[in-house]
């Protein structure tokens, strides 16, 4: 016990390695992929059924879109809702201001 009391702990070591992306790369490789898939062509090592979607662009907003319709209406029964409440409260004021 005597002998941990000087040992000072370290601080941890974190270390991530430096990775390279290459966009040209990866446009190339998609656009040869997409010449072998049409030509009906393949690449031993390869499993057709298993690609990345590099291109997720735009995919969060056509999902919404099914989404929207609910929302859309979502937010016409919460503005049925607020003119119903302007309306009683409408009539609760002329009732005390003109009685």
């Amino acid at each position: 016990m005597a002998l941990k009391f000087f040992n000072l702990p370290k601080a941890k070591q974190f270390h991530i390695p430096y990775r390279y992306y290459d966009p040209v790369k990866e446009e190339r490789e998609e656009r040869e992929r997409r010449v072998r898939d049409e030509l009906g062509l393949r690449v031993e090592g390869e499993d057709p059924g298993l690609y990345y979607r590099a291109n997720i662009k735009g995919q969060f907003r056509r999902a919404m879109k099914s989404a929207s319709r609910t929302s859309s209406d979502a937010r016409r029964k919460s503005n049925t809702r607020l003119l119903f409440l302007i309306m009683i409260l409408a009539l609760l004021a002329y009732l005390v201001f003109y009685r």
